[in-house]
């Protein structure tokens, strides 16, 4: 039987492939399907960051310099002496007017007993003038009608030495008569001067008691008065009460213990008064205004977020407040970037509220598109 071969065949063959680059190929397929998606992806977020930047990011001005503040008040005490009554301890909470310590009192009692002694005096010492000034009175009035007397006297002498004189000329009196009425006439006009001179004596007397007497004696009233005063003011010192109500911290005051006229005893933290510190760079400060918005975050909370407003600026730089501020005009230079604190107040007063401490760390983020939109309005 005969076989017939078929001659091989050339160009192309159609139909379904198999192996190695058949498999290569299908596999490439869906790797270039997640490029591209991933690409997409990746520009799809870069176009919305950069729109979410254009429209809000860019207006943010933030800063992690900054802490939560308190107005600490620290107590110490005006007058020395000891501690008799310790009536409160640490992170204790107290109202304003609260009595917090005593100092003992007994011997600024006693100065004040003997200052109001000696403003007893200087009162009864201005009386015993004024009783002066009323017998001086008398006397005056006394020594004037001594002066009316002695001049009727004058007139009536000189009367009789008138008619003396007359009747001697007439031959009807003597000489001695004559002599007699030149006498009385001569003693009257002596009476009138001394009297006279006794009116000005008690007007000068009187003018002793009104003036400088008079005002030594009521200036010494007033130091007496004055000393009464510090001698009370030093006795209420005694007790020291909370001026502001808040925490008590750094309580170093013990009981028994002697204290010193400015010795520091206790501070007192307003826990529901804080505010934020935050301090932005000098270039930051451009477009801030008083009054923009502030988004605040708290380290300790990192799942809170808290909302204020800037308060006010500090009128100087961070550096200016040093204890040792930086001299420029010496040495080499070296540019340094200033801060200028921002106190930022908060807004919401209840949240977290009693767990905020000053001293905490939080970042502060300026919401500055009010005074953008503005500078563009005016542009």
């Amino acid at each position: 039987m005969a076989t017939t071969i078929e001659p091989p065949v050339s160009g192309p063959v159609s139909g379904p492939t198999s192996g190695p680059v058949a498999d290569t190929r299908a596999a490439s397929t869906p790797r270039r399907f997640l490029r591209l998606a991933i690409l997409l992806v990746v520009l799809i977020a870069a176009a919305v960051f950069a729109w979410r930047w254009w429209t809000v990011g860019r207006f943010f001005i933030s800063t992690d310099n900054a802490y939560l503040r308190a107005d600490i008040s620290v107590l110490t005490p005006r007058v020395g002496g000891e501690i008799v009554t310790l009536k409160v301890r640490d992170n204790q909470t107290v109202a304003a007017g609260d009595l917090l310590l005593e100092i003992d009192r007994r011997d600024y009692a006693a100065r004040v007993d003997s200052a109001r002694a000696a403003v007893a005096e200087a009162q009864a010492a201005l009386a015993g003038n004024g009783q002066q000034r009323g017998q001086q009175d008398a006397a005056i009035a006394e020594a004037r009608a001594q002066v009316a007397a002695a001049r009727a006297s004058e007139v009536q002498t000189r009367g009789e030495l008138d008619r003396a004189r007359s009747l001697l000329k007439d031959g009807v009196a003597t000489r001695q008569r004559l002599d007699n009425a030149e006498a009385a006439h001569l003693n009257a006009v002596a009476s009138v001067a001394r009297a006279a001179a006794g009116v000005q004596a008690a007007e000068r007397a009187m003018t002793t008691l009104s003036d400088s007497s008079r005002a030594r004696l009521e200036a010494s009233l007033s130091a007496s008065e004055a000393q009464l005063k510090l001698a009370e003011i030093d006795l209420a010192s005694t007790s020291i009460v909370a001026p502001v109500a808040g925490t008590v911290g750094d309580l170093s005051a013990r009981l028994g213990e002697r204290v010193q006229p400015g010795q520091r005893l206790l501070s007192l933290v307003p826990l529901d008064q804080l505010y934020v510190e935050a301090n932005f760079k000098e270039t930051q400060l451009n477009q801030m205004r008083i009054g923009q918005p502030v988004e605040i975050a708290i380290d300790a909370f990192p799942d809170a977020v808290l909302h204020g407003h800037v308060d006010s600026f500090s009128p100087a730089s961070g550096a200016e407040w040093a204890l040792l501020p930086a001299q420029n005009a010496t040495g080499n230079f070296t540019k340094i970037v200033q801060r200028v604190p921002v106190r930022i107040a908060l807004d919401d007063k209840t949240a977290l509220a009693g767990r905020l401490r000053p001293g905490l760390s939080v970042e502060a983020s300026v919401d500055t598109r009010a005074a953008a939109e503005a500078g563009a309005a005016k542009h």
